[in-house]
């Protein structure tokens, strides 16, 4: 059975968008990662990318951050064109990859300040900056402790705090559960929900984890490079019939491979 159409992208008029991404593709020799990939994303939204391995997402993730170069399309953060001038675009984003960036051998308060002196934080305001962050995430009293010995959920929860000591606009996060226990996965999400909520933060959470994300408020699917569909978990799960946001994911994913593509979405 073909599953409905999906309805077409955000406008990119929508409410305080924080980054809007128009026509991206790239393409690995004849393999296509992405395929004219357009979406507006906001502040205030947990935005979750959901798609099995192999979707694209990691490849998105590195055009947004100006690690790899689309083949067409652009990408602009609060107005700025991350082609025409990537300092003042990638100066409003907050990265947490999928592997990890610390460390191990130094202090939580060292990799902090590095992070700091990267971006050109006066000390000062770099010491400021790593208490508030730490605080956030319940850390401020293991600043001097080595990243070695910390847990892996401690680890992520270092690596948020360092991303936000910038102040972004949005915040990236690369399959950031990766390795963790249940509970500890559980805990990064509540802790990146209530950060959306209070901080009226922009998160594009990537993942393929269906659980994690089923109280996000919007999930876009990605396959093959492709988005599938866009919209809020209960939207998702009525236009394509299933139980859940799993069964409706399934669904999708698992559908045979096309050139059909909805209007809007991909070329």
């Amino acid at each position: 059975m073909t599953a409905p159409a999906p309805p077409p992208p955000r406008p990119e008029g929508d409410p305080h968008p924080v980054v809007v991404l128009a026509g991206l593709a790239k393409s690995y020799g004849r393999v296509k990662a992405l395929a004219d990939v357009s979406l507006s994303l906001r502040a205030g939204e947990f935005t979750a990318l959901l798609g099995p391995n192999g979707a694209g997402k990691s490849t998105l993730f590195q055009i947004l951050t100006g690690l790899f170069v689309p083949d067409s399309g652009t990408v602009s953060v609060l107005g700025a064109d991350l082609s025409a001038d990537p300092t003042a675009a990638l100066a409003r984003l907050g990265v947490v990859f999928q592997q990890s960036a610390l460390d191990l051998d130094l202090t939580v308060e060292q990799n902090l300040s590095y992070h700091a002196g990267l971006h050109g934080m006066a000390p000062r305001a770099a010491r400021q900056a790593i208490g508030e962050a730490l605080a956030l995430f319940g850390q401020a009293g293991g600043r001097r402790e080595r990243v070695r010995t910390l847990s892996g959920g401690t680890r992520r929860k270092i690596e948020l705090a360092r991303a936000l000591m910038t102040d972004p606009a949005l915040l990236l996060l690369d399959e950031p559960t990766q390795g963790l226990d249940p509970a500890s996965r559980r805990d990064l999400v509540d802790h990146v929900a209530r950060l959306t909520r209070e901080r009226g933060l922009g998160v594009l959470w990537a993942t393929h984890i269906v659980s994690e994300v089923e109280d996000a408020d919007r999930v876009v699917v990605l396959h093959r490079g492709r988005v599938l569909d866009d919209g809020a978990p209960a939207d998702i799960v009525a236009r394509h019939g299933g139980a859940s946001l799993e069964a409706a994911f399934l669904a999708m994913t698992s559908a045979p491979a096309t050139d059909e593509v909805p209007a809007g979405r991909a070329a």
